[in-house]
This record gives structure tokens, sequence and C-alpha cells, in this order.
């Protein structure tokens, strides 16, 4: 009875998001007030029908409800129940019913808090929301229903996909997908402008709030994610440049141009055109992310489905939404002139020097996802491209990027100085330049990658740090140190997350450039070197598990004769899946991380076994937290909210 009220509540929503979508946008069309006024409810009842056909089904996989075919498919009785919860979403059914319900919970919480928004734009901006909710309720229900039954039910299920059943994994999805979907929020409001005919300062601050989070979640996904395959895969890297990983990562660049391209429409009024085409391509590129990972075209660890008709199906989703808007934009851009100028040395610079990089940084991945597909279609040859492509093709950008970030952070408006402005950045580049040429001469016989990384993640940190300093006016350093208690959380969250960016950067160049790696068999009671470390293979014992078999070996790591840690790398097999994986161990340190991964059992009676040094790896982790930290301090900026300054923004435009 609860799976079929969760399946008669989906119908119901896709009617509801069907009412959303038209009689709005009607409704602002004619100036009707009644119809408009119907956004509201109806955003916030097909949150509320979704949200009861999640439950719905969370409630089948807890129970082992097998006469569904999703929890079949996906479900065992032996799971824990953490991944029970997280089997929900950890396939193509379910994890489409919570890109849906994301989808009707941000178009419920412009219904409540946009309160400061005019009534037509309001209107407006939930009617395209409730129209993307039309295509894809539709296509979950006619596609990719998770109510399906099957006939007769079998006693017990086939389980999750065992790479799946980690905690990392388990929360990975949920954040990804409030970034994903929540830039279909920037989308609806650019849409809504083109409709209006209307992108001013106050469309700039209404849209940041929505690009800032979705940002924000697409910053902590992406982070759980590396650190999954990190540990996970047993690879000992935390990046493969997989069409996946890829998937999210575009987005997340797009991301990052719109939050800045929208600073300048909100502060200056240009930029209006760029802004709007940024809003359309991160969605757009959020839905061919949703194609890659569903439509199967391209091979992945952790692709969903390789269903061709579905495939085709979310290609019309993304042309429908994308090409139509694309066409709105053309047609409407006389609207969106420019009113601000600026000189050539000016913050508004740098910032479309940001965008640029950027967005040609996410083409450049763009194309090299989708290269070895046009190839096979074009040329009938099949084409890898791996990482020395991506690494080679993107870093110049990033290089770029993270040398003009403190400059143009401290440019002034309109005009600046930029003699000024480097001279206040001369202590920070000094000390970046030193920490890179001392990192030099501490190496030997390894590339200028890490200390050149050093110099840049310290450049841009310094520069961020000169940056809220320079905002305590001239004063006594008591005056200023109390000033920096009352500067905007604004200040204080973009000097988060461009100091948590340099750490990344530092961090990553540190993983490529310094990391130690040894591969070879090892007998049992042989101890190896690994570095400044001795690493001793004790024992090797077969473990059972809840749902798994585990062959698990025991090593003990020391320097000098001393104990450093024991730890413990396994490669599991589950029975009901029949799939093994491997399981790495991992001593987690402040400088480094010692990474051990158990092989198979060689002819010689040894163990392959695979070690590695990482410097730093937690450093990356930690950039990640901390960029994600400053944007979530950003947003509880009042500024920034979505109703504080809205009216202010519209003084002199009729509410209606």
């Amino acid at each position: 009875m609860i799976v079929e009220l969760g399946h008669f509540a989906l119908i119901l929503a896709l009617m509801v998001a069907l009412v959303q979508a038209t009689l709005p946008l009607w409704g602002a069309q004619r100036g009707d007030a009644r119809l408009m006024a119907l956004a509201e409810p109806a955003a916030l009842m097909q949150a509320v029908l979704v949200a009861a056909s999640f439950g719905a089904l969370t409630w089948a996989f807890v129970v082992s409800d097998f006469s569904l075919i999703v929890v079949v498919n996906n479900s065992h009785t032996l799971k824990p129940m953490l991944y029970k919860v997280a089997g929900v979403w950890g396939n193509h059914e379910g994890s489409l019913l919570l890109w849906v319900l994301i989808l009707a919970v941000y178009g419920a919480a412009v219904a409540l808090f946009g309160q400061g928004l005019p009534t037509r734009l309001k209107a407006r901006v939930l009617a395209v929301q409730g129209l993307i909710g039309v295509a894809f309720l539709a296509f979950l229900l006619w596609t990719s229903n998770p109510f399906w039954r099957v006939d007769v039910p079998p006693m017990n299920g086939q389980d999750l996909n065992p790479l799946l059943q980690d905690p990392g994994l388990a929360f990975h999805p949920p954040f990804l997908y409030l970034g994903y979907v929540g830039l279909s929020m920037a989308f609806s409001f650019a849409v809504a402008a083109l409709i209006e005919g209307r992108v001013d300062a106050a469309w700039g601050r209404w849209v940041r709030p929505w690009t800032l989070a979705a940002w924000i979640f697409l910053t902590i996904g992406i982070a759980l994610g590396s650190w999954w395959a990190y540990y996970e895969l047993g690879w000992g890297g935390f990046w493969f440049w997989d069409p996946v990983e890829n998937a999210s990562f575009m987005p997340w660049l797009l991301a990052a141009a719109l939050l800045h391209s929208s600073i300048v429409v909100e502060k200056r009024e240009s930029l209006k055109a760029w802004t709007i085409l940024l809003a359309i391509l991160a969605f757009g590129f959020s839905l061919i992310g949703t194609f890659i990972v569903r439509s199967g075209v391209i091979t992945s660890v952790h692709a969903f489905a390789n269903d061709p008709e579905r495939g085709v199906f979310i290609l019309m989703i993304l042309g429908f939404f994308t090409g139509g808007a694309l066409v709105l934009f053309a047609a409407r851009a006389g609207v969106m002139e420019a009113k601000g100028v600026f000189a050539m040395v000016s913050r508004e610079t740098a910032l479309v020097a940001n965008n640029i990089l950027l967005t040609v940084a996410a083409f450049v991945v763009f194309v090299g996802t989708i290269w070895p597909l046009v190839a096979e279609l074009a040329l009938g040859r099949a084409v890898s491209v791996g990482e020395p492509f991506f690494n080679a093709a993107f870093t110049p950008f990033m290089v770029g990027l993270a040398t003009i970030l403190p400059v143009g952070a401290m440019l002034a408006w309109k005009r600046g100085a930029l003699g000024r402005t480097l001279r206040g950045l001369l202590p920070a580049l000094a000390l970046a330049l030193a920490l890179g040429a001392l990192a030099f001469a501490m190496q030997t016989g390894r590339s200028a990658l890490g200390p050149v990384g050093l110099m840049l993640g310290a450049w841009v940190v310094l520069g961020a740090l000169t940056d809220l300093w320079a905002r305590t006016g001239r004063e006594g350093i008591g005056a200023r140190l109390a000033r920096l208690s009352r500067l905007p959380r604004a200040d204080w969250g973009r000097v988060l997350a461009h100091g948590g960016l340099g750490i990344t950067i530092f961090a990553v160049a540190a993983m490529l450039s310094w990391k130690v790696e040894d591969i070879r068999v090892v007998q049992l009671g042989e101890t190896y070197p690994l570095g400044r470390y001795e690493v001793r293979l004790d024992e090797v014992h077969e473990v059972e598990g809840p749902n798994y078999v585990s062959t698990m070996g025991r090593m003990t790591v020391m320097r000098n004769g001393a104990v450093v840690a024991v730890l413990s790398p396994e490669k599991r097999v589950y029975p009901v899946a029949a799939m093994p994986t491997t399981e790495a161990a991992i001593d987690y340190g402040f400088l480094r991380d010692i990474y051990l991964v158990l092989g198979d059992r060689q002819a010689s009676g040894g163990w392959a076994v695979r070690s590695y040094i990482e410097p730093f790896a937690n450093w990356l982790w930690g950039g990640a937290i901390i960029m994600a930290l400053g944007g979530v301090l950003s947003l509880t900026d009042r500024r920034y909210r979505v109703a504080a300054g809205a009216r202010r923004g519209a003084v002199g435009v009729p509410a209606e």
C-alpha cells in the first residue's frame, strides 16, 4: 500500500508541475494576479508530493520490499542499514527520483523565501522551474519508474554495487545533486529575466545566492567523490579524469564563473549578456552530465545506466531547455545592454579574465571527455583521452587563474591602480617566491611542479589575507584588528574560499610531484623500504563481514626501528554481487599519508603489494572544506540572501 501511494503521489506531482509550468506563466503575461498566485502553492505542493514518493521508496528499501524491481536489483536483506538507505539513490531510478525531489525543494524554497521578488518575476521563475519538473517527472514515470513491480517477488535481492557500499559514496550523490540541480535556479532566473525583458542589478543580487548555494554543494560533492576514489579504488590517486568526474567538474567551473560575473551585474550592471549565457550553459552542462551518467555512451566506473532509450530522452530535455533558452537569449539580446563602463585596469577586467579562464578550462575538459565518442562516430577509431592530455591542457588555465586572482581581488571598481595594488602585494609575492625557491632547493631529481605549486598556492593564500588586511583601513594595528571582526561575512567568505583554493592548488601539485610509489611481491615476514619508512608484511588471513568475505593483511610500518602504524589492507568479495573490491589501508598524517594496498597471491607464495607515500593529501580535502566554508559564510551575509535588498534593488519598479 505504501509503495502504491508513493507511485500515486509521483503521478499527482506531474499534474501539479503542469499547472505550475503553465498558468502562472500565462498570468504573468496577462497581468492576472490570481493566476500568478498559483505558482507558490503549486511549488510547495509539488515538493510535498515528491517528498512523499521518495519517502515511500526509502521505506521499501528499509523493509526490503522485493516486490519492486529497483529494490530487487539494488538491495539485500544482509546489507547494513546505511547502505539500504543509500541504495535508494545508488541506482538510476532512485537517483533520478532524488534529482526530482531536490528540483522540487528548490522551487519550494523560492516560494517560501523569495518574498522580496517582484510578483511577475517570481511567477515566471517558478513556472520555468515547474517546466523542468514536468520534463523530469515525465522521464521518470515513462522510462525509469522506481515503482515498477515484479510478477513474483524473490526471497532476496541482488545487492547494491559493492563499490557504492561505502560511507563516502553514500553521501556523495546527494551533495552532488544539490549542486547539479541548484544550477536550475540560476537557469530559471535567467529565462524569467529574458521573458520579462529586464536584467539589472537587482537581478544580479537575486541570482547570486542560488548560484553560490549550488557551487557550495558541488564543491562538497566533488570533494567527497575525490576522497572516495582516493581510499576506495586502491589506485593511489584522488582524480582520474573519469567522464563522470568531469561531468561534475565542468558545471563547477561554470558555476564559479557565473558567481563572479553576477557580481559585476550587481555592482556595475555590466556583463549582463555574458552572465545570462553562463546561467544557461551551467545548467546545460549539468544536463550533459546527467546524459553522460545515464545514457551509457561513455563507460565509467560509476555510471548509473546503459540504456540508449533513456539517453535519447535526456538529449531531448537538453535540446529543449538549452536550445530554447539560447534562442530566447538571441531574441532578447537588445534588453541586455551594459550600462557600466570600466577601464582596462579594473576589478571588472580581472573578473572578465577570471571568467574567460574558467569557461575555456571547462570547454577543454568537455572536449577531452567527449572526444573518444566523437572519434568513434566520425572516424571509426577507438581513441583514449587520458590524464596526460588533461594535465597538459587544463593546468595552464589554473596557473593563469591563480596568478591574477590576488591582484584582481584588490583592484578598484571601474578604474584601478595596478602599481598601487602590486605594491600592497609585494610582501605576499616575496614570501611566495621564497617558499617556492626553498622547495626547489630541497628537492632532488624531481620536476618543478611541486615548487611552482607551492609558490602559486602561497601566492593565492597570502594574497587573500593581504586583501582582508587592506580592508581594515590605515590606522594602528589595534584598531585594524578590531575592525577585522566587523568586516562583512562576505569578505571573510571570499578570503576563505580563495585561501582554500590556494591550499588545494598546492596539495594537488605536491601529490603529483612528491609522491613515493613502490610495487612489488612481498613474502610473509619480509621487510621492504618505502621512502624514509620500512614496511613488513606480518600475516594474511580470511575475515567474514556482514555481506562479504575479506582477505586481510596485517602490515607494520616502522621508521628507524620504531613502529609508526599497523595497517590492515583488504581484498573483499561480495558473494551476492560476485564482485571484488580493494580496501586500501591508510595511515593519515598532517604532512603525509602512508597508503598500502594488498593484491593477489602470486605463484611464488608471496603477495602483490602496492605502497605509496602521499604528501599533503589531507591538505587537499582541507582546502575543499575551507572553500565550501567560505561559500557558506558568504551565504549567511544578509546582503546575499534572496530577500535582502531585493526591494531596494527594485526601487522605482512596480512589484505588480
